[in-house]
């Protein structure tokens, strides 16, 4: 009997032990599941919300209502889109639990004509016909995107594309920050150069000279934002305004850069592009002399505010690099200039939100800042020249010298666009120039007055930010030109817009964050989750060879039919005006349309298929990751059991 209750008793015991561990496990899920303490240990910290964004969730004081829209199907979604939607998913989750319930999200399934579909119509979300490898143009209508509602106002996005997904969490964040503040502040746009456009008068009018039309980037700003031109003369900014952009500030007063020292200190958030030489200045030069002219005092620069962040910015030089250089035209032939800018890659901070989707600038004649900010400012560096640079005199740059030949990087990188951030000091502690204010008696000494005067007196000069204020400096003014940012063609009197390059996004961008929640600036770019893997992209890629010809195929007979259709036109029957179609071009026009249909029947075939090979391959992935490392660790325990039951039996 001893021996009967020695051979069960490791049983019991051990069917003991793996109840008290379950019921510990249960018991430690319940009391987590409670306490909602999240950790977050992956890269980059994927699952973690910024701190500008947790302060916008912090400010819903009313309900607020996001409606998530995505296509469930797995036949029609495409695997990456699939994949992006359950990240988005998941982000929504994070913005729930961090809003602490005042954030209600509600999904839906856009299935063809139904409630869902009408719903996302209405929302101002649309649906994206895309086809086997994201192809557009062939395929279903499928759904990603969402709406924030709260009261009556309403923010839609209306399709997340995953190429954005770096700034998906800002997207999303200002589309709050839209609904709890729907009223946008005014705009003031400040500028030495005619961005507003110029009047002709009435003698050059009538030998046919038109006007010059408002800059692109001014008619831009205009259909999201109440513009307001300041003039280059004002000696104080009104105080509804809370935004400036400032383009090539030239021969600027003192007063008015005492105008523009008080807005930033009151909490005005300014945008400067400076320029040591700008080529539209010079070709508004009306003759060779005053062209010279320009050139040696020309420039534009904030001399007093830059000097007082602790910057400098030399309008003697501009910036050349060699890793950088743009193809320009000299004569007749094509010619290197690396004193024109072509920005990619390193040159442009790929962390901040405002440069994150921005690759490809064109800043002719650039300057830089140099210097160390003051104590109490932070630094953000936006654009910044590589390594293969150096600064060359602007005369040399202006009149097409050479300056490939003496060229001798400096091995170091310069910054030509900045953010500040921080506490701004005046610039001015004498008091306003020309004013009444006096800051020294006649023996020098400082007056009871000013030393009674506080920051925010009537009428009193600011002397220090009470807020952390925010300035943007960019060393260069041509890359808003229209020349140099997009191209403009005339199609039946409507302008049409091409832009060629990313300058009047970047502008757009800027703008359009400080225009915002001011905590917006501090939601940060997010690293991107997407892993995709190569195998899907082979398949893919393979799915699309596979129709690719059959769509070029399918467009040449299309074009071939229509020429020959604009063939009969011209022949047309002069006396009765009709278009009589010959029995052979009917019959190709018959033929086309059953290709048409026979094509669109393969491709919904080879859709199919891709979603078949994607899915199989997704679920073999699945079961590995799942199925895969418990079935190693039970078979190690197993051999190890073995192993040691030989051993013990051995003895």
């Amino acid at each position: 009997m001893t021996n009967h209750q020695r051979k069960w008793e490791p049983l019991f015991y051990s069917g003991v032990g793996v109840a008290a561990m379950l019921l510990i496990l249960i018991a430690v899920g319940v009391i987590t599941s409670f306490a909602k303490v999240r950790v977050d240990l992956t890269q980059d910290r994927l699952y973690t919300l910024s701190e500008g964004t947790r302060k916008i969730l912090g400010k819903i004081d009313a309900p607020l209502t996001i409606n998530f829209y995505r296509t469930r199907d797995q036949n029609e979604m495409p695997t990456d889109l699939r994949n992006y939607a359950d990240r988005v998913d998941d982000l929504l989750a994070e913005y729930r639990q961090a809003s602490r319930g005042k954030i209600v999200v509600k999904k839906f399934d856009p299935k063809p004509d139904s409630d869902a579909e009408d719903s996302a119509r209405l929302d101002g979300v649309e649906g994206q016909v895309l086809g086997a490898g994201g192809l557009i143009g062939m395929g279903e209508k499928i759904y990603l995107g969402l709406s924030v509602i709260s009261l009556d106002q309403k923010v839609a996005l209306p399709f997340l594309d995953p190429r954005r997904e770096r700034l998906l969490e800002y997207d999303l964040t200002r589309a709050i920050a839209q609904v709890l503040n729907p009223q946008k502040p005014n705009l003031g746009v400040m500028s030495g150069l005619p961005v507003f456009g110029q009047m002709m008068n009435p003698m050059m009018m009538r030998m046919g000279q038109q006007g010059q039309e408002p800059w692109i980037f001014v008619s831009e700003l205009k259909r999201d934002f109440n513009v307001r031109e300041v003039p280059m003369t004002t000696e104080k900014i009104d105080e509804d305004l809370q935004v400036l952009v400032v383009v090539h500030p030239s021969n600027i007063t003192e007063k008015t850069q005492y105008a523009l020292d008080q807005f930033v200190l009151r909490g005005g958030k300014l945008i400067a592009f400076l320029d040591p030489l700008s080529v539209v200045d010079s070709r508004n030069a009306a003759d060779m002399q005053n062209m010279l002219q320009r050139a040696a005092s020309g420039g534009s620069s904030l001399d007093r505010l830059v000097k007082a962040w602790g910057l400098e910015f030399d309008l003697t030089k501009v910036l050349a690099d060699k890793s950088y250089v743009t193809t320009i035209r000299r004569g007749d032939r094509p010619a290197p200039e690396p004193t024109w800018l072509s920005l990619t890659g390193d040159a442009i901070n790929r962390d901040e939100v405002v440069t994150s989707d921005i690759d490809n600038l064109l800043l002719p004649g650039a300057g830089v800042f140099t210097g160390t900010p003051i104590s109490g400012l932070n630094p953000t560096v936006l654009l910044k020249s590589s390594g293969n640079s150096m600064l060359v005199d602007k005369m040399m740059a202006q009149f097409g010298g050479d300056t490939t030949r003496d060229f001798k990087p400096e091995g170091k990188e310069f910054t030509i666009a900045l953010r500040l951030a921080g506490k701004f000091k005046t610039a001015f502690p004498e008091g306003q120039p020309g004013g009444d204010t006096k800051t020294q008696d006649a023996d020098g000494n400082a007056g009871d007055a000013d030393k009674a005067k506080t920051e925010s007196a009537p009428g009193g000069s600011l002397k220090e930010s009470t807020t952390d204020g925010l300035v943007i400096l960019v060393g260069d003014t041509d890359l808003l030109f229209d020349q140099f940012t997009v191209q403009v063609q005339n199609f039946f009197g409507q302008r049409l817009i091409q832009p060629f390059n990313q300058n009047l996004t970047l502008l757009q961008n800027v703008v359009e964050q400080l225009m915002g929640d001011s905590d917006l600036i501090k939601v940060r770019s997010r690293a991107i989750r997407s892993r995709p893997f190569q195998v899907v992209k082979s398949i893919q890629a393979d799915a699309e060879r596979k129709y690719l010809a059959t769509i070029k195929q399918l467009e040449d007979e299309a074009a071939e039919t229509q020429r020959k259709l604009n063939e009969l036109l011209q022949n047309r029957d002069a006396k009765n005006q009709r278009l009589i179609l010959p029995p052979e071009v009917q019959k190709d026009i018959a033929s086309l349309r059953a290709r048409e249909a026979e094509t669109n029947k393969e491709l919904k075939r080879v859709r199919k298929q891709l979603r078949s090979d994607i899915d199989s391959l997704e679920k073999r992935l699945k079961w590995i990751n799942i199925a895969g490392m418990p079935i190693v660790v039970a078979f190690a325990g197993v051999s190890l059991a073995l192993v040691k039951r030989k051993k013990t039996a051995a003895k």
